[in-house]
């Protein structure tokens, strides 16, 4: 899924935030205009898959730039569902669940006509390279899953679903050159579920995450109020525990003195000048 039809909990737009690029369905309102002549989002997830479907039978039959315009199609269609049920205010884990098995099925008909073409071909067995793909990035969407079903964070990588299909639209495009695309993208998935794994392990061990370079914008700029924050706030702990703290009490305990050896009299010089006062009247009593 592209951009998402899933519930997620938003504090709004905070202060100095950086502006997202605004997609074209949106700008256009697609999903709005979609909703207005009556088009459910659960419709449009359906009408994905078939041109998912339809995409394996161009690819399987060697009509490869069909293939290319029908995954431009079907990923328009994967982006438009989320659009059409916001503006209906139909997101629900209903339609949630039915886009993430839409997707899954989507990516087994493509990949699977992908093999199907290098399978006819001069070496058929060149047919593996998308089914690997196809398995790690099964794998891949495990990942997310489970960490997400025990409370831990798994999104971002190299390949997502989007990344992964532009990648397998440029192989068809250039088909020269498809077996060298199709290895960069098995690579690449790999890269991904092994970053999805060792993140989720750090989380599971309790292990500090750092900022990768890879994170989206948003998900580093979110990071780093988080640890201003952090840092604000222990900053203004040691505030108050410095205010709470009588700067000779802090000293004895820099130098070590003890709390016996410290003189005795008024400890502040408001006490002290008091003190002095009294003792200039009683010596002219």
């Amino acid at each position: 899924m592209i951009d998402g039809r899933r519930n997620r909990r938003s504090a709004g737009p905070t202060p100095g935030a950086l502006d997202a690029p605004v997609r074209p369905w949106r700008r256009l309102q697609l999903g709005r205009r979609l909703h207005e002549l009556g088009v459910p989002a659960d419709a449009v997830t359906v009408v994905g898959v078939l041109v998912a479907a339809a995409t394996a039978l161009s690819v399987g039959a060697r009509h490869l730039l069909l293939g290319v315009a029908l995954l431009i199609v079907g990923g328009l269609m994967d982006a438009l569902d989320g659009a059409v049920a916001k503006a209906s205010g139909s997101t629900s884990a209903r339609g949630a669940f039915l886009d993430s098995v839409a997707d899954r099925v989507s990516d087994f008909l493509v990949f699977g006509g992908v093999a199907w073409y290098l399978l006819e071909g001069d070496r058929p067995g060149l047919a593996l390279l998308p089914i690997a793909i196809l398995g790690v990035s099964a794998l891949i969407s495990y990942e997310r899953a489970k960490a997400e079903s025990l409370g831990f964070q798994a999104r971002g990588g190299l390949m997502e679903r989007a990344e992964r299909l532009i990648l397998l639209g440029a192989a068809l495009a250039f088909h020269v050159v498809m077996v060298p695309i199709l290895i960069v993208l098995l690579a690449l998935c790999v890269a991904t579920a092994t970053g999805r794994f060792v993140r989720v392990w750090r989380q599971a061990s309790g292990i500090p995450e750092t900022v990768s370079r890879f994170s989206s914008v948003g998900e580093v700029e979110a990071r780093w109020r988080e640890r201003r924050a952090a840092r604000a706030h222990r900053s203004a702990r040691r505030a108050r525990r410095r205010e709470e703290v009588a700067l000779s009490t802090r000293l004895r305990q820099a130098f070590g003195v003890p709390a016996a050896a410290r003189p005795a009299g008024p400890r502040s010089s408001r006490e002290r000048t008091a003190a002095a006062f009294r003792r200039r009247l009683d010596g002219e009593r």
